[in-house]
């Protein structure tokens, strides 16, 4: 019995499959090693720590789990592009475009209203019919005094002219106090 496992042992078949499995085996430690040496390339900027990783990476199995455990969570490239968007978005927020404040659409700077909801931006000057801002107290353009329309907007005013009326035309409110009322019907 010796002989005969001592025959398989010395056998061509045994060792083609015995180096065949050692080349696999050193095939995949050394994939293991480039693979990490080409990772830490696209995730780490400092080329000491890149040969670090890959000396790591040379311990079988331990090295490259280590490494798995500690490399960074972004590539640089996914580092920059995050960078680039968050200077897009930083640009864009400091960059102020008036807008309409009901329906918050881009608006230019001349406009009016807003074309979209035809809410009133600003009102024309009298004398050049230049946009105006609310708050200015002179027309920038042609230096004329702008009129104050008073403390209450044009609106707040028409809306109290229509609830005066509306009370006044029902006799405020006596009439319906002596009119009875109808039952609901259950």
């Amino acid at each position: 019995m010796l002989g005969s496992l001592s025959a398989v042992f010395h056998s061509t078949a045994f060792t083609v499959a015995r180096d065949l499995a050692l080349f696999c085996v050193v095939l995949l430690w050394l994939g293991c090693a480039f693979w990490t040496h080409r990772d830490a390339k696209r995730r780490i900027d400092d080329l000491v720590l890149v040969w670090t990783a890959t000396l790591l990476g040379l311990f079988p199995v331990v090295g490259p789990l280590a490494y798995l455990l500690f490399r960074p969570p972004e590539t640089l490239e996914e580092a920059r592009a995050r960078g680039i968007e968050l200077r897009a978005l930083e640009t864009r927020l400091e960059r102020r475009e008036p807008q309409c404040p009901l329906c918050r659409t881009a608006v230019d700077a001349a406009f009016l209203i807003c074309p979209v909801c035809t809410t009133r931006l600003k009102k024309p000057c009298q004398a050049c019919k230049a946009p105006l801002e609310p708050l200015w107290q002179a027309c920038p353009y042609c230096a004329v005094p702008v009129k104050a329309t008073g403390l209450r907007a044009p609106a707040t005013l028409e809306l109290d002219t229509a609830l005066t009326a509306e009370i006044a035309s029902k006799g405020n409110g006596k009439a319906r106090a002596g009119r009875p009322r109808r039952a609901a019907a259950s």
